[in-house]
Parts: structure tokens; sequence; C-alpha cells
């Protein structure tokens, strides 16, 4: 059983896909591509968004850290989606909560922000809502999805990557104190240990979108 994983970065994500092979099981082989795969920092930092793009975060091979804007990857990504047809996997993950409706695929696309949302919209109907996005300057542009659920929203920014456990914590009381009824983790690169200090810290329920969609695929493939 195969299972073909897209991110927005390069690949492999040795960060992320550990959490879903734990998730899926071993008898499930996982064929990570990555859209910046190929290029050298130096390359991807002309990727960099403007005021008006809609901005990306993610991660190089070695760990780093890059913003990119969104409409420079989109064409990199089809051509990704395209290799994963002649695979001989079910399943496609986009390992991004971000939104590509511009991506399109004749297999099985799971796509963890289309996930979130409706799992969201199921669980609370009405309330507020803390979302945890990579950076700040995400917050208008993720914010107002969220928003398009009715509910209340506390949005705040913080790295999965680079943010130290005194940034996430700081960034959990903010929401404690918001009086949040549910936490979305926005992002496909918040770790379960993440997950456990907003629990601690807020006492609330907390979404972790790595874990939700790998959980989704493993129904899906019967393992």
């Amino acid at each position: 059983m195969k299972v073909g994983t897209l991110t927005i970065g390069q690949s492999p994500r040795v960060d992320v896909i550990p959490g879903i092979r734990d998730v899926l099981g071993p008898e499930v082989e996982i064929i990570e591509k990555g859209a910046l795969d190929g290029l050298n920092l130096e390359e991807v930092r002309r990727f960099s968004p403007g005021p008006d793009d809609y901005i990306l975060v993610t991660q190089m091979r070695d760990g780093t850290e890059v913003k990119i804007a969104k409409k420079h990857v989109i064409e990199r990504m089809k051509r990704c989606i395209g290799e994963f047809q002649a695979e001989p996997v079910e399943i496609i993950i986009l390992i991004c909560t971000g939104d590509f409706p511009e991506i399109e695929s004749g297999k099985f696309l799971l796509r963890p922000d289309r996930v979130m949302v409706h799992v969201v919209q199921s669980l609370l109907r009405a309330g507020r809502l803390g979302v945890v996005v990579p950076s700040p300057d995400q917050i208008p542009s993720l914010g107002r999805r969220w928003e398009r659920t009715g509910l209340d929203i506390v949005a705040e920014g913080v790295s999965p990557y680079t943010g130290t456990d005194e940034e996430l914590r700081e960034i959990a009381h903010k929401i404690k104190a918001s009086n949040v009824d549910l936490m979305v983790l926005d992002c496909i690169g918040f770790t379960r240990k993440t997950r456990a200090l907003f629990r601690e810290v807020t006492g609330k329920p907390v979404l972790l979108p790595v874990t939700l969609i790998g959980r989704i695929a493993r129904e899906m493939v019967g393992a």
C-alpha cells in the first residue's frame, strides 16, 4: 500500500512524515515530493512574498524556515501532482494547511485546509475558536478563512519551526485569556508536543492537522 505526500517545501519532511507514518502504520509506504525540490536557498528566496501575496511558511530540506508567495509554487505543485498520477499511490496528502483551489488531481487529494474547516464546523456550531498560524503576517488571509465558519476567531502567530517553548507558551496564555472553546494549530509543521503544550495551558481541545489527516488516510487505505 502506497500513499503520496506533497509538501510546498522540500522533501523529505523529516519533521512531519514520521508523525503521519506512526498513524498509517509500517505496512504503508510513503512517497514524498516537494514543490521546492531541486532548488537552493538563494533560488527559493526569489519566491519571497510581496505586500499583497498569499504567504506560505515551510522548510528546506536542511530545516531552514522560508516564507514564499503561493503564486510562485503553484505550477511546481501541479508538476508534482502530475508525476503522482503515474505513481502507484491511492491517496496524495497535501502537506500544507494553505488554500489551494488551483490544484486538482485524478487521484484522491487529501486537503488539510478543507478537512480542518469541516471538522471545526461539525464540532462547534457557535462559540470562540483559537487559531495559531506560523507567522503573524498570515493572520489576515488565514483569519478570513476561519471567519467563514461563523465563529468568533482569536488568531495568533508563532512559527512551528523556529518558535521556542517560551514563545509557544506565551501564545497559549494569550489564547487562554480569550476564553476559546476549541483550538486549531493551523500548520502542518506543528507537532504533538506543541499540541500537548497548548492543551496543558488552555485546558481546551486542540486539533492537530498532521495526525488528523494521517488518521483519515489510514481509513482510506484500510491499513
